[in-house]
């Protein structure tokens, strides 16, 4: 694991930066999911709120501005939500940039408020299979619910750490945060269950009576959910009495379209982001585009007659023979790549070495990969330090090293 540098950018005339010089790793069964992840390290957490963020997620959002929003609704939970992403380009290079188009399992049903800062409802997971079904009396409490399907929970949130204690010290069964404690913390914030003390008999009248008030406090919650002032009713019981059950606040931040939010979990989506970094999320290389709109490392050595196209990449100290042809694809470092080679649409990472007159489209090749003459690969990975043997060609298989 590389240390890491967190700049959160905080409201103010400076940002603050964190270094963090010493990481504590706790190791857990690789079922206990990201609830029980954090049920581990629980008695590490001592701040009032806590940011958890997946390790998966490439974005420019700062974590800071997702904090901020927290802090300033005093939140016991924001959920960051992105656009949903979009495949990668076809086989055809003419529809490059042109079909794309959303990619399945990447949704959520989401109830915003018309403002879109507060979560009243969401559906993820099984759930989106089953028919959605919303109660009428919170639709008539809170007026107007805007229903979204093209946003992406990006797995980034920030929590009040003492209610995310106790429920997961409450709920030993939940062991997805977003599709267990997520859910869950919606739910409670519009329970209807508002608890006071105990009633005095001229008060109480019968049951029914008092069930049909605390109905109305919730109205008046959900129906002040559309300003800054949401559930602050609740802070005030019948007759001014103080209510034993405080709902909370659900929030979410929404980052803007100009922001780049992708979450790496699957070959395709690690295909689409090499491609963004040297395209449209270029700024998240760090490097500068050449004159022929692509970047090749100075260091770099190209043999003769062999092109880079635009939107490519070559790494620090890698090296072609004559006659290639990169198209659309990235290649790592201190990669040796023989003559008469073609790579399109592919990502090359670091320390392979690939043999004369082979050809690489829609492919994966993981470091210390070595493709022998003539291999012929499509819609192929290659694990690292796997070798494929001379004259193969393949289509759509995977290939990895077996463990000893």
């Amino acid at each position: 694991m590389q240390p890491y540098l967190l700049e959160v950018g905080f409201p103010g005339p400076m940002p603050i930066v964190y270094m963090l010089s010493i990481v504590q790793v706790a190791a857990v069964p690789e079922d206990v999911g990201t609830a029980g992840a954090l049920r581990a390290i629980a008695h590490h957490l001592t701040a009032k709120d806590i940011l958890v963020v997946s390790g998966d997620i490439v974005s420019d959002v700062s974590p800071g501005a997702v904090a901020a929003a927290h802090r300033r609704h005093d939140a016991v939970l924001t959920a960051m939500l992105c656009s949903a992403p979009i495949s990668g380009p076809s086989d055809s290079v003419s529809s490059v940039g042109k079909d794309k188009a959303k990619k399945p399992g990447h949704y959520n049903i989401i109830g915003l408020d018309p403002t879109k800062q507060f979560l009243l409802y969401i559906a993820t997971g099984a759930e989106l299979e089953k028919d959605i079904r919303i109660q009428k009396s919170i639709l008539r409490a809170v007026g107007q619910m805007e229903i979204r399907s093209d946003l992406m929970d990006a797995h980034l949130y920030a929590f009040k750490r003492s209610v995310l204690q106790e429920v997961l010290d409450q709920k030993d069964t939940f062991q997805s945060l977003k599709c267990d404690v997520l859910p869950y913390l919606v739910r409670r914030q519009l329970n209807s269950e508002v608890l006071y003390g105990a009633p005095q008999p001229e008060e109480n009248g019968n049951e029914k009576a008092s069930s049909h008030n605390n109905q109305l406090v919730i109205s008046q919650i959900l129906a002040n959910s559309s300003t800054p002032s949401f559930h602050e009713l609740n802070a005030l019981g019948r007759n001014g009495s103080t209510p034993v059950q405080r709902t909370h606040k659900c929030c979410v931040y929404i980052a803007g379209n100009s922001k780049y939010c992708v979450r790496l979990n699957s070959i395709q989506a690690f295909s689409d982001i090499n491609r963004d970094v040297i395209g449209d999320a270029s700024h998240l290389s760090g490097y500068s585009f050449s004159a022929q709109n692509n970047i090749i490392h100075p260091s770099a050595e190209l043999g003769s007659k062999t092109t880079v196209g635009p939107h490519c990449m070559l790494g620090e100290g890698s090296q072609m023979g004559d006659k290639c042809s990169v198209k659309r694809s990235v290649i790592g470092r201190h990669c040796r790549i023989g003559s008469n080679v073609k790579v399109v649409n592919s990502v090359v990472m670091n320390h392979v070495t690939i043999g004369d007159g082979c050809s690489v489209q829609n492919s994966v090749i993981c470091s210390n990969a070595q493709l022998q003459d003539h291999v012929v690969l499509k819609d192929c990975q290659v694990g690292a330090g796997f070798v494929v043997t001379a004259g193969n060609e393949c289509k759509g298989e995977a290939f990895a090293k077996k463990e000893k």
